[in-house]
């Protein structure tokens, strides 16, 4: 390889870069297997690096050590990796291990599955006004809507949850048998 600002020798075209890879792919992957012990990242860091050369082949010389090169780069590649994943196993470390989180109430997953089931605009609106608690008119401006339109998605949107919820746990006026007693 020569370095940037020599004089431009042979630039390697695409046979010449197809020939080389199909000659040295193999190679460079067992190579970089041998030196991180990963099959699977040493063939992502090879294919990476490949394309590096393909961007850098007019600087790449064929009578040069071009496989050198590509290898430097995986290298590289698979350390700057390595480095990013001790960043984040250390900073998850200090972290600890993450909070328990219980698993949502039933009624929760009914509401959920009842909102899945509206069109988006009118699950966005009833979301927004209901549960995010805020105004019609900052639901129109957070959804781009006129207020109007945002009365009526929500005018709609409860009226198919209502629909939807009929009968179940969330429905205050269904009727409930007494515990113990099944009909």
């Amino acid at each position: 390889m020569r370095l940037p600002g020599e004089p431009s020798g042979h630039v390697m075209g695409e046979r010449e870069f197809d020939a080389f890879y199909g000659a040295s792919v193999g190679r460079l992957v067992g190579q970089l297997y041998a030196m991180t012990g990963d099959l699977a990242e040493s063939q992502d860091v090879v294919q990476e690096a490949f394309a590096r050369a393909w961007e850098h082949r007019a600087e790449l010389d064929l009578h040069g050590a071009p496989e050198a090169w590509v290898r430097t780069v995986a290298w590289r590649l698979a350390v700057s990796r390595w480095r990013r994943v001790r960043t984040a196993l250390t900073l998850a470390r200090r972290q600890g291990p993450p909070p328990v989180v219980p698993p949502p109430e039933p009624h929760h997953v009914v509401l959920v599955e009842a909102l899945r089931q509206l069109p988006e605009a009118q699950r966005r609106a009833v979301v927004l006004h209901h549960l995010c608690d805020l105004p019609v008119d900052r639901v129109a401006a957070e959804t781009g809507s006129p207020v109007g339109t945002v009365k009526v998605h929500l005018s709609r949107g409860r009226a198919t949850l209502a629909r939807l919820l009929a009968h179940t746990e969330l429905d205050s006026g269904a009727d409930r048998l007494p515990e113990g007693r099944h009909g």
